[in-house]
């Protein structure tokens, strides 16, 4: 695997507390800005094709609910803690740079 950093956008463009969805390099990302910590994990909840970006963002536990059926995400781990989900999303590196947010994302050898 190689690790490949990739802009998201200005922190500013960010609305504190809430999560907004980004295609990245063929990853579709949710993007959570909590005062100035930013977290990137995978968009989609892992018990439905569900857009975790469209659900609501819990700051003072670091958690994303899955509006369709209420599964809740650890922003950190990616782990679940509300059934009907069961497996983790991922979780990317994420860090601001001179008011730019960055993202890691592993790709596969050879991609760029």
């Amino acid at each position: 695997m190689t690790v490949h950093t990739h802009p998201i956008a200005p922190l500013d463009a960010l609305v504190d507390g809430e999560a907004q969805r980004f295609d990245v390099h063929g990853h579709r990302l949710a993007v959570i800005r909590i005062g100035e910590a930013v977290y990137v994990i995978g968009d989609i909840c892992t018990h439905q094709d569900i857009s975790l970006s469209e659900g609501e963002v819990d700051a003072e536990t670091c958690h994303i609910e899955c509006w369709k059926h209420g599964s809740s995400f650890s922003l950190e781990t990616g782990e679940p803690d509300v059934f009907p989900a069961t497996r983790p999303v991922p979780v990317y590196r994420a860090w601001v740079d001179g008011g730019e947010v960055f993202v890691e994302i592993e790709d596969p050898e050879g991609v760029a």
